[in-house]
């Protein structure tokens, strides 16, 4: 799946304009009216049924013993599609060697529900283990593709109705043409004709599917360019049967001609699909010309949102799908049911969060407010302290990076002796368990020895994968579909070949450190610091991550070195269009502190918010210590999120930030510094 990207629109030429009109008048498309009283429905599977129509869902395996997401899933969807469980790396990360399990949760419970499902996906360039990724012969390629399709349509034969055969083949932009990818390159512009062809010699009885996203704009040199190749599949024979229109959009929703590009392709003969559905913010409008557009097709045969709650979205700091976080029903639920014809009901009570769940709630979700422009703070002892063994002899622990997933704190960390740095992981139920958990030396796994430091741990929901981003000289990252297994990393990979020239041109005698992703809807950007007074940013888009950085630009810099030194960390704001850059700063008496500023954007310009020695975010003289002042820095460290995935979405109150600090008394070489982990908590928060 993939994000509206935001694409220049072009005048029709007269042909194309006469070319649109003749299509949407052969496609016999009709005005949607309400439904008698009769057939209207107070849930959005038996409403799209009275018209022969799905309404479905995106479903992940791994939350199907949420009692609340599962209540919503059964009452309200006649169709699934798996979100993740059914892509390349997760049904064979091995050459040859399957696993279904995953998918097979979730299709197994479906059918026994009576609910359709839509299979996502068998050819992709994205979520490909690197054994695919990697080859280099083509006849190689075509043999493990062919097999891949083979295998999986036949496990799931009789099951699955449709499946997205190929997904996103087409370049963004102005080509109309390819993208580039390991099926592209190697196989050339027919590896989706094989495909298809492959598909259909699996399962004759299934509806094969291309799939992509921003071809809802007819006028869009992409859109054009997928309806060429279906136009010249059915005159040519190829089988295809459908075409879906991902429809990740922004808050303004489709665009005006999104109806006629459904007209279009559906009068080519296939059916056509809106396959996973999510609009920013959830405006009611903007669901209501969505579901119109493909009531008033008659071959646009159903509609798919990609996820049930808002906290299920990859896109969740946007709040974009038809459910609160609480389960409860948003007006654009109302809207979506409403422009299919049904008659809105009160929802029912919503089931008990699971105890993870309530977890969760109470310590991370917030009310939304305004930050303040001070703040203060209470901290606590020491939560976690470095564990030697026989091959680790650590000296400190520092750097933390935090999530919260699946009842449990996942915390990952530096660890720093005499003899250099590395990574260690650890989980625990409770704080109060912090100082007991296990630590786990990832220098064990792929990820292997040497230099590792400054980890940063997020989910990246368009790929249902685990991120570790760290130093390694160079800007590196690990992934791993379970971040609970220590052993699960990937080795290193870089975001860059090298050192980007700007960077290399201003960083002086400093360091090039601290590498920080965060992702709005549309662009992923890398922060990383040059302890030389510079704030550098890079930016790649949604779609090409973890590939693609470029534009590296000074994001921030200050004359004096020391006030803009390291340990950038970047959030949004939850609730608001704000995000919060925090730096760690060394003070004129020596200590570290943080200082804080806000933007609109995470391209723009950055405004100070707390920002100064006599009002910093967090520094020595604005944090208490109840039980004893045990450290006078406040360091490099992470806040505690709202969520866990790549939009790094906090509250706005009550916030709470993973700290490392250490004793006032000790000096020394700074690799064996005795750094410790701690937590601030906010005391002056208003809500």
């Amino acid at each position: 799946m993939r994000l509206l990207k935001r694409t220049h629109r072009r005048p029709l030429t007269a042909l194309g304009m006469v070319t649109a009109g003749v299509l949407a008048t052969l496609t016999g498309t009709a005005t949607a009216a309400a439904a008698p009283d009769a057939v209207q429905a107070s849930t959005l599977g038996a409403q799209a049924a009275q018209s022969g129509r799905y309404f479905g869902t995106a479903v992940a395996a791994g939350k199907l013993g949420d009692g609340t997401y599962t209540t919503i899933l059964d009452r309200e969807f006649n169709s699934v599609t798996p979100e993740n469980e059914m892509k390349w790396d997760t049904i064979e990360r091995s050459r040859g060697s399957f696993n279904f399990g995953p998918a097979d949760q979730i299709v197994n419970r479906a059918t026994a529900r009576g609910q359709r499902v839509r299979g996502h996906t068998l050819v992709w360039h994205s979520q490909l283990p690197s054994w695919v990724s990697s080859i280099t012969d083509a006849n190689t390629l075509r043999s493990v593709m062919n097999n891949h399709i083979t295998t999986v349509m036949n496990h799931y034969k009789g099951k699955v109705f449709a499946w997205d055969v190929v997904n996103e083949a087409f370049a963004d932009g102005g080509s109309g043409q390819h993208r580039p990818s390991v099926f592209q390159n190697l196989l050339g512009d027919g590896f989706i004709e094989e495909a298809f062809r492959s598909a259909r010699a699996a399962d004759a009885g299934a509806k094969l599917c291309y799939n992509d996203y921003n071809i809802e704009d007819w006028n869009a040199a992409k859109t054009q360019g997928v309806y060429r190749m279906v136009r010249d599949f059915k005159a040519r024979g190829v089988p295809i049967d459908c075409v879906g229109f991902q429809a990740h959009f922004g808050t303004g929703g489709p665009p005006a001609g999104f109806q006629t590009t459904l007209s279009n392709f559906a009068a080519l003969g296939v059916d056509v699909q809106i396959t996973e559905l999510d609009i920013a913010q959830a405006p009611t409008t903007a669901y209501t010309n969505s579901v119109r557009a493909c009531m008033n097709v008659a071959r646009c045969t159903g509609i798919t949102v990609w996820g049930i709650r808002d906290s299920d979205s990859w896109r969740a700091g946007e709040n974009p799908l038809l459910f609160d976080r609480n389960g409860a029903k948003k007006p654009a639920y109302n809207a979506a049911l409403t422009a299919m014809g049904g008659t809105p009901a009160a929802a029912p009570a919503a089931a008990a969060p699971t105890p993870a769940a309530a977890a969760v709630t109470s310590t991370t979700t917030r009310a939304a407010a305004a930050l303040p422009g001070s703040y203060n703070w209470s901290s606590s002892g020491v939560l976690m302290s470095p564990k030697s063994d026989s091959t680790h002899n650590i000296a400190g622990l520092k750097d933390p990076s935090v999530v919260y997933h699946n009842g449990k704190w996942h915390v990952f960390a530096s660890v720093a002796g005499s003899s250099g740095y590395s990574l260690v992981y650890l989980n625990f139920t409770d704080w109060s368990q912090a100082a007991s958990a296990t630590h786990h030396y990832l220098d064990r796994s792929a990820i292997g020895t040497g230099y590792r430091a400054a980890p940063q741990v997020f989910y990246y929901a368009p790929q249902g994968l685990w991120y570790l981003v760290y130093q390694t000289g160079n800007a590196s990252y690990s992934t791993n579909p379970d971040i609970s297994n220590p052993n699960g990393w990937s080795a290193p990979r870089n975001f860059y070949s090298s050192m980007p020239d700007i960077i290399r041109q201003n960083i002086g005698n400093g360091y090039w450190v601290d590498m920080w992703v965060i992702c709005d809807s549309t662009n992923c950007y890398l922060f990383s610091s040059d302890d030389n007074g510079h704030l550098y940013r890079s930016q790649t888009t949604v779609g090409q991550f973890p590939g693609g950085f470029t534009n590296t630009v000074i994001a921030a810099q200050d004359s004096n070195k020391y006030a803009l030194f390291e340990a950038s960390n970047v959030y949004k704001v939850q609730g608001s269009n704000q995000y919060l850059l925090l730096v760690e700063a060394i003070g004129s008496d020596g200590r570290r502190y943080f200082r804080s500023w806000t933007s609109g954007s995470l391209a723009g310009s950055w405004t100070p918010l707390a920002a100064s020695e006599s009002n910093p975010f967090a520094r020595a003289n604005n944090v208490s210590f109840p039980s004893g002042t045990w450290t006078r820095d406040i360091s490099h460290g992470e806040m505690i999120r709202a969520g866990n995935d790549q939009t790094l979405t906090i509250p706005s109150c009550r916030l709470q930030y993973l700290y490392q600090g250490k004793d006032p008394n000790a000096g020394g070489d700074y690799n064996s510094l005795p750094w410790r982990l701690s937590l601030l908590t906010q005391t002056n928060s208003t809500c």
